[in-house]
Order: C-alpha cells, then structure tokens, then sequence
C-alpha cells in the first residue's frame, strides 16, 4: 500500500529492547469530496502513526511538515480507554519511505535569502574609500 502526507511532528526513535529500535512518527492525509447534491466541497484530514523498523538514521531527517510517499501495510489498533470507551487508531508499518519534500523548503524563503541587498541599504560607513 502507499499513502503520501506530511508529518505532525518530528520523528522519535524508540528503543524497544538492547538490541531493536523503531523510527515513530505521524503524518497527516489530506483529502477532499464533493456530498451528492452539492457544489461544496468537504475537505477531512486523517492522522496515521506510522513506524519503520528498518534503520532509526532516517529519523534525521523526518521533521515537522516534511512531506513523504510511504510504503507499507495498514493495521488498526482498538483498546478501551479511560474512560471506558472503546477507542481505534490506524498504524501504517512502513517499509521504504521516500522524502518529497523537505519542511524547510518554502520558496518565499529561499528567495528572501538569496535576495541581494538593495543598493539604498548599504551601510554608508561601508564605503571602500
């Protein structure tokens, strides 16, 4: 199966015994429909838990609003909570996760960086003479 959204937050590795470790984040999937009848469109957001269990040095670069294409199977965990009610959430076990888009990337920003200073913005005191 595969499933592409962006994360809610940065990954954590969780040791899990001496030995095994797990690469734990969430992402979110946005989609949108149009209800029979309507010319408004519904837009739902599902949060999906992910893991990947394969190496925790991709965590490094799973940050807050990175966007992934993930490979994998779904499972749904159902408990009981407090507050006695049941309660269900899905698990996306991962098994090659590809990078689409970093969450540092945002061209506005790039562009403001890379801007060169305006000519009445140079420090007058900085002359070479």
């Amino acid at each position: 199966m595969e499933i592409i959204g962006r994360l809610t937050k940065d990954a954590v590795v969780a040791k899990v015994s001496a030995e095994r470790q797990v690469v734990n984040f969430s992402i979110a999937v946005n989609d949108s429909y149009r209800p029979k009848n309507s010319n408004e469109v519904k837009k739902i957001v599902t949060y999906i838990d992910c893991s990947y269990w394969l190496s925790t040095g991709v965590a490094q670069y799973l940050k807050k609003g990175t966007a992934v294409e993930l490979f994998g199977r779904i499972g749904l965990n159902v408990y009981i909570g407090n507050d006695s009610q049941p309660h269900g959430s899905l698990t996306f076990h991962t098994s090659n996760i590809k990078i689409i888009a970093f969450a540092s990337d945002n061209p506005s920003a790039i562009k403001e960086n890379n801007a060169a200073p305006k000519q009445d913005e140079k420090d007058p005191d900085d002359l070479p003479f």
